[in-house]
């Protein structure tokens, strides 16, 4: 998998819920990479998922969408 989530996500390829696909599949293997850098993350991105919520994640990256659209 070349992609990230965030990358994928960002370009409108795939839902947020994809996101449960995966942290499942870094699970699964033997990567040596964080979750977040699994998943593309950066570190505001992260925090806001791991002490808020996945709104407070989908919501950032939201943000991120509009950006580059209206660019």
């Amino acid at each position: 998998m070349n992609k990230k989530f965030k990358d994928l996500y960002l370009a409108g390829e795939i839902d947020f819920e994809a996101i449960d696909d995966y942290s499942y599949e870094w699970g699964m293997s033997e990567e040596e990479c964080t979750l977040a850098q699994y998943l593309g993350l950066n570190a505001e991105e992260e925090d806001a998922w791991v002490s808020e919520s996945d709104e407070a994640l989908q919501a950032l990256l939201d943000a991120q969408k509009s950006i580059d659209l209206s660019s």
